[in-house]
Order: C-alpha cells, then structure tokens, then sequence
C-alpha cells in the first residue's frame, strides 16, 4: 500500500458539491502553517476544518445553484521565498484554472486561516468575483492589489491567538480603496471556527452570496 507521506503530493479537489446546472462557485481553501514540506493528508487538521466547513455551508448554498468544492494543497506550508509563488498560492491559481476550464462560472472564494491570505493573493484570476476571508491569516506586507474591484468580506475573532484580529481590519482598510471591503467582528471566539459555528457559517453562506450577486 502506498504512503500518502511518501507520494509526490499534487493539488487535488477532495470534496465536490456542484448541481446539475450551477449558477457559480465556491472555492474552499483551507489553513496551514508558516514552513512545512509535509504533504496535506487525512492526518491534516486543518484540511478536515476545511471538509466541515464545506459540509456546513454546501446544503444551503447548493439550494442557490452555487456549487462548493474543496482543495487539498500539495503541502501544508506556506513556503515564501523571495522571487517565488508561495506553494498554496500556485495550487489556488491550478485550481481556478480547473474550474474555468470545467464550468467558466464566477466563484467566490472562501479561506480559513493561510487560506485567506491565499484567497486574497489569487483574487486576480478572472474567475474570482470576490474573497470571504475567515480569521485569515494577513500582514501589513501583503498587497491588495489582486482585490482591485473585487469584493472582501472578512470576519475575525477578538480571542484569535494565532492570526492578528487587527491586522485583518487593517487590511480592510487599505483593501477598502481599491475593493468593495468590509470587516465583521465575529465577538470574543478564537481562531478554528469551533466556537460559534453558526455564526460563522451564517457568515459564510451570506459572503459567499453576496460575492456572486446572489
């Protein structure tokens, strides 16, 4: 039997929710850490926040004609370096491209955590209408240009320990110059959606319509 730790990892669709004849998609990028070549497999917890995320939001959002789809990046880490394409970013542009091939539908992009930076850097594919961004993952270094007549609905915790609260809502602010941006104060929840899960699927479902002119 072969090792999924040991197989040369690819980017992958590993849950699918699309009607008959959608009216657009959402994209579901889930989290990840800083540095790390490991590749993302069922052992992956971040990847299984992603899955119930997808699982909460796609009844709702399916009733609407809008398909959800999850992707897998080939590795857990967001991987900088200088004069390179962080790897969950190369993966997202692969998976955007995917679905334009497949569908040519508008898709809403949602991220958990690094997927949130990486919905933010890919939201200049001509695919993406918009990113809803959950407790991501974002530093005053990153650059809204890609949001450039987008739409951003962020929404963060005040008891996050992992991602900056504040830094979202700054990014907000600069985004909101070039994009239709706005930040929601999800309260006193922490940072991997298990705390108010209504709300945040409340949120989701509402960001991803809005995103797609639903």
């Amino acid at each position: 039997m072969t090792d999924e730790r040991q197989a040369d990892p690819t980017p992958a669709f590993t849950d699918v929710r699309v009607p008959r004849t959608p009216r657009g998609l959402v994209l579901v990028l889930h989290g990840g850490t800083d540095r790390s070549s490991q590749p993302v497999d069922r052992s992956s917890l971040s990847w299984w926040r992603g899955r119930k995320l997808l699982r909460d939001i796609a009844p709702r959002l399916g009733r609407d004609g809008i398909g959800v789809v999850l992707l897998r990046y080939r590795v857990r880490g967001w991987n900088a370096r200088a004069g390179s394409t962080p790897a969950p970013v190369a993966d997202a542009r692969w998976a955007l491209d995917e679905l334009a091939r497949k569908h040519a539908l508008p898709v809403a992009v949602v991220g958990h955590s690094m997927g949130g930076r990486t919905g933010v850097a890919v939201a200049d594919h001509d695919s993406v209408r918009g990113v809803v961004a959950l407790a991501p993952w974002l530093s005053d270094d990153d650059s809204v240009d890609p949001l450039r007549g987008k739409v951003l609905r962020a929404a963060h915790g005040t008891l996050d320990p992992i991602t900056s609260a504040r830094a979202t809502r700054r990014f907000v602010e600069r985004a909101s110059r070039r994009a239709d941006a706005s930040f929601t104060d999800m309260g006193p929840v922490g940072h991997y959606l298990m705390k108010s899960v209504r709300a945040w699927n409340r949120f989701t479902v509402d960001g991803a319509r809005e995103v797609l002119g639903l």
